[in-house]
């Protein structure tokens, strides 16, 4: 389950005009598809249907940022008391499902070629004091100095989102879900992303020779494991991997007459050592204005060599070689004058081309809006302001 927040963001965020019969956006074709999300969300709550949709009314029509749950009670949108308010969350109902049918069939951002660039990622409610709230587990929470990083217990939420093109950080959430003390985060996240695929596909927003969707991670996710679980649908993956990672090439062709067991992997490819560096395939350059010259320097046909441990212990048979390309992006300089250190990217596709090398790392970098999100979220509408208790309340919560 997720919040009332969560759902709503898809249609509080876009400011994406719907085309006319001309193909010209037109406010009342904007004005008719809210008023009709808005007909579909009421019908999605079960119980105490009026108080919750008042309260999320009064939680968008908000004048300032969201501080306590008694002020939106005060607000005109929410003509019912306080009593009203709190009973809401402690005994109303959501239809999940219902709704994120609805949210599917709501109209998509598009990157310039007609792609749905999606991005995953995790926000936590933090919860240090209750400690008699279930479900809570350590969230890792950065710091503001290098290193201040803390473990922090909480209810930790993973959330999709579409993201947009041109000069926008604004994003259209599709999907939330908590994650409990004993989900695999990247086992939860495959399952999401193919439910929400499966969706966009019924509902039309997908349909075969489209460009596959594309879905950008940090570091947080295996990225491989994310490709080897979903590579029956129509995506690409592009995620952040660690500095100090180690790849490995295509095992090189056994030559004839040669003894001994067949090897299963090429060379090694370590990011912190050029020396195990061959000459990229391919190096863009592009000019940017905050940065400087961005360089793209990407390998082809690069794989994580796997081991029978932690996600992978109980697969049957060889262990699978998952390959893709290795996409190192730097910078001439940082704001304030920071050295710049390298970003490194995997993305799940080979025989890339030079467009599609610049196309996975500028998609990478969109992910980062999806920061803006959860601060709308957490400073703007309040999302974890309420002390809730237990975990149904908070998935009922709307700020």
């Amino acid at each position: 389950m997720a919040t009332i927040l969560d759902y709503l963001g898809s249609v509080v965020l876009p400011d994406t005009p719907t085309p006319n019969a001309s193909g010209v956006g037109s406010a009342e074709g904007s004005a008719a598809r809210l008023a009709g999300f808005r007909r579909d969300f009421y019908q999605c709550l079960p119980r105490r249907a009026d108080a919750l949709f008042e309260l999320t009314d009064a939680l968008l029509c908000s004048g300032g940022p969201v501080t306590s749950l008694v002020d939106l009670s005060l607000a005109a949108e929410h003509r019912r008391g306080h009593g009203a308010l709190y009973g809401a969350l402690s005994a109303g109902g959501i239809d999940v499902a219902r709704l994120r049918v609805t949210l599917a069939g709501l109209a998509l951002p598009r990157a310039a070629d007609g792609r749905i660039m999606l991005a995953v990622d995790v926000s936590n409610w933090l919860r240090p004091d209750a400690s008699t709230s279930p479900g809570r587990m350590f969230c890792h929470t950065y710091g503001r100095a290098k290193g201040q990083a803390q473990m922090i217990p909480g209810w930790p939420y993973s959330f999709i989102a579409a993201l947009e093109p041109g000069r926008t950080s604004w994003t259209q959430v599709l999907d939330a879900v908590r994650l409990g003390p004993t989900d695999d985060a990247t086992a939860v996240t495959a399952d999401q992303l193919r439910q929400l695929i499966d969706r966009l596909i019924r509902v039309g927003h997908w349909r075969p020779g489209e460009p596959d969707i594309l879905i950008v991670c940090d570091t947080g996710y295996d990225t491989a494991r994310l490709a080897w679980v979903l590579s029956d649908l129509p995506v690409l993956l592009v995620g952040r991997i660690r500095s100090d990672r180690v790849l490995r090439f295509p095992k090189p062709t056994r030559q004839p007459g040669a003894i001994g067991r067949p090897r299963k992997h090429g060379p090694e490819f370590a990011c912190n050592d050029p020396a195990t560096w061959p000459t990229p395939q391919h190096t863009t350059l592009t000019p940017t204005s905050r940065y400087g010259t961005a360089q793209a320097d990407s390998w082809d046909q690069l794989h994580p060599r796997l081991t029978r441990r932690t996600c992978w212990i109980d697969h049957t048979g060889d262990l699978p070689i998952i390959a893709g390309t290795l996409i190192r992006l730097q910078v001439e300089h940082l704001p304030g004058e920071r050295d710049p250190k390298p970003v490194w990217l995997w993305c799940s596709a080979i025989n890339a081309t030079t467009a599609d090398i610049d196309r996975w790392w500028q998609a990478f970098l969109r992910r980062f809006d999806l920061e803006h999100t959860f601060r709308l979220f957490k400073q703007t509408l309040g999302w974890t302001r309420p002390k809730i208790r237990t975990t149904e309340a908070a998935d009922r919560c709307p700020g």
